[in-house]
Order: C-alpha cells, then structure tokens, then sequence
C-alpha cells in the first residue's frame, strides 16, 4: 500500500521543515529558477510536490551536474545545438518541465533508432516497377 505524501516526508526526513530545508540545499542557482513567493516560500508548498522536487533537484545534479548541462543535453537530443532561439526558451524552463523534456526526447530518439535498424531488414523487398508507358508513334498522315 502506497504511503500518503506526509506519510513519505515523515518517513524519508522526519519532519517537513527538514524536507524543505533539504530541498533548499539542493535548489542552488545551478539547478534551481526561484519562483517561489518570497512572502511564502517553500514552507506552504505541499508534501507531495517537495518530495517530486527534491527527488528532481537530486536526478538532475547526480546525472547533469547543473542545468545548463541538461539543457545543453536536450539541445544535443533534438540535434538542436545551433539554435540559439531555442535555447534561450527553454532556458526558461522550470527544472520538472526540462527533465519530463529531456525524458521525451531521450524516448523519441529510441524509438528512431529501434526503427532505423528495422529499416534495413524489411528492405530488401523487391519493388514493382510500374508499366512503362507506350510512346505514341508519329505515323504520318496522309
């Protein structure tokens, strides 16, 4: 049985002022675009998504190292690298939103590659060729 978000944060941090402080460890200027109400802060967000951000800080800086490294990951998955419009959008991001981008091109490029190798095995099927068509004669007329 799956445990409530409480359940989880009281199990993995013992309390939520320790989760939200080990969230603002991670939320560095490296991985992290602060957006949070500087009247509210992290203390008001929900268990449920600390715990998401914290495990996404944690994927993002063990696998990347900091977001311009998942950004510049993304870019070189959509053979995207030159595109400095591009780059400078998704640059904008929120750090979930590049990882489930990152996730899906990763996935895309897979499935390329998995039909890329069943290309060439379907194709030496022989192709018909189509009818040639007759030329008119040119009979004199008379």
């Amino acid at each position: 049985m799956k445990k409530t978000p409480l359940g989880q944060a009281t199990e993995r941090f013992t309390s939520k002022e320790k989760l939200v402080e080990a969230v603002q460890k991670l939320a560095t200027n490296d991985l992290w675009l602060d957006r949070v109400s500087a009247a509210k802060g992290l203390s008001r967000v929900s268990n449920a998504k600390l715990l998401r951000l914290h495990d996404i800080l944690t994927q993002v800086k063990k696998d990347f190292g900091s977001r311009a490294k998942l950004v510049d990951a993304i870019l070189t998955l959509e053979k995207r690298t030159k595109d400095a419009g591009y780059k400078t959008r998704i640059e904008q991001y929120p750090l979930p939103r590049l990882v489930d981008l990152h996730g899906a091109a990763s996935r895309r490029v897979k499935r390329a590659e998995a039909k890329a190798k069943a290309a060439p095995a379907a194709a030496p099927k022989a192709k018909k060729k189509a009818p040639a068509k007759k030329a008119k004669s040119a009979s004199p007329s008379a």
